[in-house]
């Protein structure tokens, strides 16, 4: 009876492990995007730290420029609700504003994974 309770405790928690999904981190989830994508300024600091044309300023455009390849290619799949409202709300807004941006940084965050696999 030990021996099956034993069993029955390394297959639950397998399944645990298994069944549970990684999520990106919360906690740049109260960020105001809106505020951001109407201030030039910002908005220009933000796509230029994601492009690697300009530094990353803040902790957040840091994370965003580690993790925005991967978003891009899942579809948010490790995003939380908050997340996928924070990411519909970026791609609407330049798909709507400024199109070629938002097209220049798909192609990069295509390019990426590639140089990436290309490298080992």
């Amino acid at each position: 009876m030990a021996r099956f309770s034993y069993t029955v405790t390394i297959i639950s928690i397998v399944l645990m492990c298994v069944l549970a999904e990684e999520f990106y981190s919360n906690q740049y989830d109260n960020i105001d995007v809106a505020s951001i994508l109407q201030n030039d300024k910002l908005r220009e600091q933000y796509y230029n730290c994601l492009m690697e044309t300009g530094p990353c300023r803040t902790a957040d455009a840091k994370f965003f420029k580690e993790v925005a390849s991967e978003v891009l290619q899942t579809k948010c799949k490790k995003c939380n609700e908050r997340q996928k409202e924070i990411m519909n709300s970026i791609v609407d807004w330049y798909t709507k504003n400024r199109p070629e941006q938002w097209e220049a940084f798909v192609a990069k965050t295509i390019e990426n994974p590639k140089k990436k696999n290309a490298g080992t």
